[in-house]
């Protein structure tokens, strides 16, 4: 087999190499005008219709991409590398700020109707070989027109052998088809292409997950998980009971054995002074798979921090205080008017950090 160093070295001096992914064999190309021109005349393609950037490591796709959502960003850190292609929508300025830092030929050749479509292949052999290759590089599917995408080397010589350069035999690929494209919206994950993931696994790795943690999880926390999600709804522009299906999820638990629990009295009373009904609530404890099945865990003070950190010492970098670097003191035990001031400090802490979410 030939090295990867070998294909990477072809690839910068304008070849055409096939190399495998977890789905099916790519051609590999520069993201330059006459390695282009030659792989458009081999896939019968037209020169209008632009290929998918294939990145090496997950995190390239910042060079090329604009600031993402939390939710694009959630599906990013659980889907790639892996079977997806994702389609970035980029604005005006956006835009303009990409065309000033990369090439021209590559921004020709990879943005189109204000888009960019990226993937990140989880493979080893693609992986090296595309952190090796000096600039951007592309690779449609190994198969000429009309042919069914190659998933194993003797495959793609069958086809191909007399259009590329060189061959990187892999193995046969895992899923033996096609990657999922899809587009992230404001309130759906849209399937652009049929593939590996389904409509629905990818609506559930796009998913946020909030958790608020404080001691018994009847008045703070509780408190904070009704407010947030009337914040964030406003925000995102939908209903409290909406956000679950437009991807965000909202939780609170306690550090004490305590379950079921309601909200005390002057939690209740405080939150509908502030538009908010959390007579439903229930305790929970926190346990280590809540932490773990959360994206942000915000804590009420220091001591919540640090028990969350005993459960889940992975979890410092999701984990923090709500209130930034204050303490929220318990109300309980205290009359009306400490619920009715701790909502409010719950409530600016909040609202600052739905300030902080692209949505």
């Amino acid at each position: 087999m030939q090295s990867i160093q070998e294909a990477a070295d072809t690839l910068n001096a304008g070849g055409l190499v096939a190399f495998p992914t977890e789905t099916v064999y790519g051609i590999g190309c520069r993201a330059q005008r006459q390695a282009l021109s030659r792989l458009d005349k081999v896939k019968g393609r037209p020169a209008s219709k632009h290929y998918t950037l294939h990145i090496g490591r997950r995190n390239a796709y910042k060079e090329y991409a604009p600031a993402v959502t939390v939710r694009t960003e959630m599906l990013i850190r659980r889907a790639w590398p892996g079977p997806l292609s994702l389609v970035f929508e980029l604005d005006a300025a956006a835009l303009a700020q990409k065309k000033r830092h990369i090439d021209k030929q590559a921004f020709e050749a990879l943005y189109k109707d204000h888009s960019i479509g990226i993937r990140c292949p989880d493979h080893p052999v693609a992986s090296r070989l595309l952190a090796m290759v000096d600039g951007p590089t592309v690779a449609p599917s190994a198969n000429l027109a009309g042919r069914q995408p190659a998933t194993d080397a003797q495959q793609v010589l069958a086809q191909l052998a007399d259009s590329v350069d060189l061959v990187l035999d892999g193995g046969p690929c895992t899923y033996k088809k096609s990657s999922t494209v899809a587009r992230i919206g404001p309130a759906n994950v849209e399937i652009l292409r049929e593939g590996v993931y389904s409509e629905n696994q990818l609506r559930e790795m796009a998913q946020v997950t909030f958790l608020f943690v404080c001691t018994g999880n009847t008045c703070r926390s509780p408190m904070a998980e009704g407010l947030f999600r009337k914040h964030l709804a406003e925000k995102v522009g939908c209903s409290v009971d909406e956000l679950e299906k437009m991807g965000y999820k909202a939780i609170s638990a306690g550090t004490m054995q305590m379950a079921g629990v309601p909200a005390s009295a002057e939690a209740v009373v405080a939150c509908e002074r502030k538009g908010v009904d959390i007579r439903d609530h229930a305790s929970q404890h926190l346990t280590q798979s809540l932490i773990e099945e959360s994206d942000f865990v915000f804590c009420m003070t220091r001591s919540h921090l640090e028990h969350v950190l005993f459960l889940s010492p992975d979890a410092a970098d999701k984990c923090s205080l709500l209130a930034k670097d204050v303490d929220i003191p318990d109300p309980i035990g205290r009359p009306q008017e400490y619920f009715d001031n701790c909502a409010g400090i719950i409530e600016t802490a909040v609202r600052a950090r739905v300030r902080e979410l692209r949505t």
